[in-house]
């Protein structure tokens, strides 16, 4: 049997949004806390991975700037 899929309603469709908002900030949040302590227990051991393990930690925060551009794309384009 074939259900047809029907529109969502608004309130769905702001449900929808804030939950890929929340999803991709919990995931920049675990990225960039992960990464921070990693790279500084490992600059308290060998100060000269500072510039890799900055760079691990610059990685997640894109991670977290691309997801705000795309939360926006979706707020207020759709």
């Amino acid at each position: 049997m074939l259900v047809a899929f029907t529109a969502l309603t608004v309130e769905a469709q702001e449900t929808e949004r804030a939950l890929i908002i929340i999803g991709k900030t919990i995931g920049a949040g675990v990225a960039v806390g992960m990464a921070g302590a990693a790279a500084i227990s490992a600059i308290t051991e060998k100060r000269e991975v500072f510039g890799p393990a900055l760079l691990a930690v610059v990685l997640g925060e894109g991670i977290a700037v691309y997801g705000l551009l795309i939360a926006l794309l979706i707020i207020l384009i759709v």
